[in-house]
């Protein structure tokens, strides 16, 4: 592991210059060997990714703190709390909501919030979405595909699902006794990470060791899920990680996930299919909503027999 000392960071300004291959090259490192990286000069506005940040924190003081002290983990931690041999637990620290983009049937029921919260994350919805189409196509160049390959296998019939997860990990006075959010892959495409500029807690697992994701302020933090490992052929990896709960931090997280749409059929592109040697284990195909449905009942466990499962169906 010698060199290997932080998930990569990548200025998507030097693409436009004569760093481009350097950049392209760091991108698809990024991709092969993390399946996390974090994005500076993405193009989305920083006084968004300031709105979204000042917005959501006074959204969680106002209307999501007091709820949370009340919630079932809350009270699974103060249960523990009053035994003696504390076990930990099974369960996570976090407090959010799902906002729904993309118009699939059935559509999830938008939570109540600020109007201005409400018009800045529309607005912050399309930016994130263009910036998933642009990190689509850099995949495209890099793995030789075919310009817009990746965004239609994500498509199916109904265009990709997309949505914004949008949580806050609030102190914890034993963060021993429980994560912020238990390790795991992601199930889709490729999620795109708002995070807390001061407040850490994310971490990668690589090569067994853990990374902490630093915060870097208007940073965006890609990570790839499991269908897009799929898509891939094993190429681009989606990695184990985790959020650890914090005694003295209220850490913020803004993830847009773009995912393929339940109907899309998810499989290796042919050419990056190995065909010439009969040892050679491709990835299967299957419909994206089969495979969702299995992680929902799986999402802690390991991606490998998920996946697999998925050739018997």
């Amino acid at each position: 592991m010698a060199g290997v000392t932080a998930v990569p960071v990548i200025d998507m300004k030097k693409l436009n210059g004569e760093d481009r291959e350097i950049v392209m090259t760091q991108i698809d490192s990024a991709c092969e060997q993390w399946g996390f990286f974090q994005l500076l000069n993405h193009g989305i506005p920083h006084n968004l990714l300031d709105r979204v940040q000042e917005l959501f924190k006074e959204h969680y003081k106002n209307s999501m703190d007091a709820e949370f002290q009340k919630s079932a983990p809350a009270e699974m931690l103060n249960n523990a709390l009053s035994q003696e041999n504390c076990k930990k637990i099974d369960s996570d620290w976090e407090s959010g909501f799902f906002l729904q983009h993309s118009s699939h049937k059935p559509a999830m029921v938008a939570p109540a919030m600020p109007a201005n919260l409400k018009e800045t994350m529309d607005e912050f919805a399309e930016e994130m979405g263009g910036l998933a189409d642009r990190i689509l196509n850099i995949m495209c160049e890099n793995l030789g595909l075919e310009k817009g390959y990746l965004k239609d296998a994500l498509t199916g019939n109904d265009g990709p699902f997309f949505g914004t997860k949008m949580c806050h990990y609030p102190p914890c006075p034993r963060p021993d006794l429980i994560d912020g959010l238990r390790s795991h892959t992601d199930a889709g495409g490729i999620i795109l990470l708002l995070q807390d500029d001061k407040v850490d807690g994310l971490q990668v697992l690589k090569d067994g060791t853990w990374f902490d994701v630093q915060p870097l302020n208007h940073a965006i933090v890609i990570d790839i899920g499991d269908q897009l490992e799929v898509i891939t052929n094993g190429k681009y990896k989606s990695m184990w990680h985790r959020v650890l709960a914090k005694k003295d931090g209220n850490r913020m997280s803004v993830a847009s996930f773009y995912n393929p749409s339940s109907t899309a059929k998810v499989y290796p592109a042919p050419t990056l299919v190995v065909s010439d040697d009969p040892t050679a284990e491709n990835y299967p195909e299957f419909i994206s909503g089969d495979y969702m449905r299995l992680y929902g009942e799986q999402k802690f466990l390991a991606k490998e027999p998920r996946i697999e499962a998925m050739r018997t169906n």
